[in-house]
């Protein structure tokens, strides 16, 4: 077997392999594996058709259950187990649910509480502990399985085990002794979440298991969670009741090493998953952008930036990242955009430069009413009054933005730079637009459809791919980008399409835009300069 790969820094959990002793005092690590290995599994090809707890399950399992405190308690409250599509997740999460159901972990009329992100995932689970059960008749004839409602009953102590879903509406008055949250990184709200975690402490010894695979975006529970599990692997905070297990890439690496891929699949080396199925969908990755993501994320659990199909790969933007010089600007044309919003969001002015390698530097500002900032930066899971301090947001008084600073900005790279060009999406454009195009500054609407925009992307995206976006590292331009979603029609145009993107991207926006008309540059031959062609209204 090809041993896991790892350093000193990696978060990994060494302890899954390294075969050091895992405290269990009162012995309830022993007895819970011998639990699970009594059960039985349908597809088991073990003999007698025995649940198959495999050596790094098997650890798992002890360092949940055998750390106990002085008083005989539990210490790990929370388990972050982050693990790879094909793994046995679901046999092993379902196994858990049964511990505390059937098994020597139950209390008298305890709940326990299988929850997914929809009833089709709640059912996966479910069906996986009911064919345990099933499985062997002595523990069928103990329980009764409610197929309709999704539950498992044990009268003798009056335990339950549901499978519920965070789209069936509230779960409140909720109680659990025990809580597995499926795939927490699919569910779309967070509401369910909170009601199950509130009632966890109403039941002494309570335990959650998340269990699921890297997910997507940032503006979820599901990276709340997986950013904790994060920094207490990596020491950065101490927390002894929260036991993260992060099956898990570095983001930088080559997706295509076979080696990586046995590193963050364990199950790889004892044949859960087809070693020549992964090879085909790599094959199929190195020519689909889009398959090729998903293969980061499912099968290597690396956490995407973006929710949807990517624009572009945010370890490629970050190229950019280098300081720019603010010296060589000096005299250089430029090109403005801007992204207006409604009073209360984002609103974004971009300036966009040439440099001297066929690439294009951007200077990004950012306008947000400074009322409830930091509600604002709860919703949008962005740290925005930390952005304000710094400089990269400018929070205007009021809780609406005040035009009348956007103005004053454009105004001042007007006087600070070359401007050529301001260009402005429609769209709340009006009460900044007209009194600049009435003192005679060279502004511009600039339509945001097909026929404007994909000509436009192809460019941004040729200069990003080649490391020729020069964007400094600005937080709030990289979290815009990381949020975006592309949709492509049947001719595949493509565009950025607000409704699919998750989080804020008027920085994005703003960019191709201004990109855009910097490529047109003052040849006035390029199709960016053909209003009929891209939907440009000079004033």
């Amino acid at each position: 077997m090809t041993k896991p790969r790892r350093s000193i820094s990696d978060p990994f959990p060494a302890w899954l392999y390294d075969g050091s002793p895992i405290d269990d005092p009162l012995g309830y690590g022993e007895r819970a594996v011998r639990f699970l290995r009594a059960l039985k599994h349908p597809k088991s090809t073990a003999p007698g058709h025995a649940f198959q707890l495999d050596p790094w399950q098997e650890r798992i399992v002890r360092q949940i259950y055998g750390p106990r405190h002085s008083d005989g308690s539990r210490i790990v409250k929370t388990v972050f187990l982050l693990l790879p599509r094909g793994n046995r997740k679901t046999s092993l999460a379902a196994a858990l649910a049964l511990l505390h159901t059937i098994g020597p972990e139950k209390v008298p009329g305890g709940e326990v509480i299988s929850a997914a992100s929809d009833q089709k995932q709640a059912r996966i689970g479910f069906d996986e502990a009911a064919n345990i059960i099933r499985a062997d008749k002595r523990v069928a004839k103990a329980v009764r399985i409610v197929d309709h409602r999704n539950r498992i009953t044990y009268p003798a102590h009056g335990t339950f085990y549901e499978a519920i879903s965070s789209d069936a509406g509230t779960q409140h008055g909720r109680s659990p002794a025990f809580v597995l949250a499926d795939e927490l990184h699919a569910w779309k709200k967070r509401d369910l979440w909170d009601v199950l975690e509130s009632g966890l402490p109403k039941v002494k010894g309570s335990l959650v298991v998340i269990a699921t695979t890297a997910g997507r975006g940032q503006d979820n529970i599901a990276f709340e969670k997986y950013s904790r599990a994060l920094k207490i692997a990596s020491g950065k905070i101490e927390d002894p009741t929260f036991l993260p297990i992060l099956f898990e890439a570095p983001r930088d690496c080559d997706w295509r090493d076979e080696d990586i891929w046995r590193r963050v699949n364990p199950g790889l080396d004892l044949g859960y998953l087809d070693l020549e199925s992964l090879r085909q969908r790599a094959r199929e990755a190195e020519t689909s952008p889009g398959t090729r993501e998903a293969f980061r994320q499912l099968h290597l659990n690396i956490w995407l930036d973006h929710s949807t199909d990517p624009f572009v790969d945010m370890v490629v933007y970050d190229r950019g990242s280098t300081a720019i010089d603010m010296k060589k600007l000096a005299g250089r044309p430029c090109w403005l955009a801007v992204d207006m919003s409604a009073t209360t969001d984002l609103t974004a002015v971009l300036a966009a430069f040439h440099d001297d390698d066929d690439g294009y530097i951007v200077l990004p500002q950012f306008f947000c009413p400074k009322d409830n900032l930091r509600g604002k930066a709860d919703k949008d899971g962005v740290p925005y009054p930390l952005w304000a301090d710094e400089g990269f947001i400018c929070p205007t008084p009021g809780n609406v933005i005040d035009y009348r600073a956007v103005e004053a900005h454009i105004r001042d790279l007007c006087d600070r730079f070359d401007v050529r060009e301001i260009a402005f999406d429609p769209a709340y454009a009006s009460p900044v637009m007209s009194p600049l195009g009435d003192d005679g500054f060279p502004v511009m609407t600039m339509r945001q459809g097909w026929i404007t925009q994909a000509p436009a992307l192809n460019e941004l995206e040729r200069a990003i791919v080649a490391g020729k976006f020069q964007h400094g590292g600005h937080p709030v331009l990289r979290w815009n980008f990381a949020n975006v979603a592309i949709h492509t029609d049947s001719a595949g145009n493509r565009t950025m399409h607000k409704g699919k993107s998750t989080g804020r991207i008027d920085g994005a926006v703003a960019s191709w835009m201004a990109v855009a008309r910097a490529a047109a540059g003052e040849s006035n031959v390029s199709s960016y300069n053909d209003p009929a062609s891209t939907g440009l209204f000079i004033f």
